[in-house]
């Protein structure tokens, strides 16, 4: 797809992620608006993956490590057949197999994930397998910039310089908000550059919130370079939605009728637009 057809994507998965965590009244929205231009390139564009080779032993791994903004995850896997939209509407429903973090009862998740820290030391421990067994599969590991505070992330970030773990693309969803404020107040984070190039990571950033930035960036990693590799995804929280735009209070607000329709009419003016202009 080219990035205007990912970003028209990108739109109707947007609309989705409302329609679903409005329904279930559960979710953290902010942080799913963010990741969710980048998620829709990786499973649309980049990974190695689809509905027919789940179990396939050169798939791409992903593992989404900020595992509370899982609702952004079933929206991506919705749209691209890993599950239907009947099992996605039973999120927050009695008995659905839906959780709120990834749990790998659901077709397409890799591992149980959401404990902050812990992603990507299970992502050095599948990129360690890819090369002791001579695969070609590349792990992705989708990150918070609020989880930077975990000290096993440093721990893991030294194994992946140790073992050169080329096949490891790490992203830190660099929004800027937690739960608690901003993260320069709460856990100060730069130079993200610096700290972890001094890791021996080969380090890159790019607009998250453009699908151009997006695709360029990854097709200039060197999957070659024997060091592992870490995307600095400057983003919105609340991308994509006015009102919820870099305020923290939507790290796990819910909107109410009134908000939720001005959002959804704010999204689908944007996917008609879209729609409109890769017609002509």
């Amino acid at each position: 797809m080219t990035a205007k057809e990912l970003t028209l994507q990108s739109e109707k998965n947007r609309k989705r992620l409302l329609e679903v965590v409005y329904n279930a009244k559960a979710g953290h929205i902010g942080g799913d608006l963010s990741c969710l231009n980048v998620m829709t390139a990786l499973y649309t564009e980049i990974m190695n993956i689809s509905p027919g080779q789940v179990k396939d032993p050169n798939r791409d791994r992903f593992i989404l490590s900020k595992g509370h903004c899982v609702e952004s995850l079933y929206t991506v896997l919705e749209s691209r057949g890993f599950i239907q939209p009947a099992l996605v509407n039973t999120l927050g429903k009695f008995g659905s197999v839906l959780s709120g973090h990834p749990t790998i009862e659901v077709p397409g998740i890799e591992v149980c994930s959401g404990a902050l820290g812990h992603g990507l030391g299970i992502g050095i421990g599948m990129a360690i397998a890819a090369k002791m067994d001579k695969r070609s599969y590349r792990t992705f590991v989708l990150m918070g910039d609020g989880e930077q505070g975990e000290g096993s992330i440093y721990e893991a970030a030294m194994a992946g310089h140790q073992y050169k773990l080329d096949n490891l693309v790490a992203i830190i969803d660099r929004n800027h908000l937690q739960i608690s404020g901003n993260t320069e107040d709460v856990m100060a984070l730069d130079s993200i550059r610096e700290r972890w190039s001094a890791f021996g990571w080969d380090v890159k950033e790019m607009n998250g919130d453009d699908m151009e930035s997006i695709l360029q960036t990854f097709a200039s990693i060197d999957y070659t370079n024997r060091k592992p590799h870490l995307l600095v995804s400057q983003t919105t929280k609340g991308k994509g939605v006015s009102y919820m735009e870099n305020v923290a209070s939507w790290h796990h607000g819910m909107p109410n009728e009134e908000q939720y329709q001005e959002a959804i009419a704010e999204i689908s003016a944007r996917i008609e637009t879209l729609e409109h202009t890769l017609r002509d």
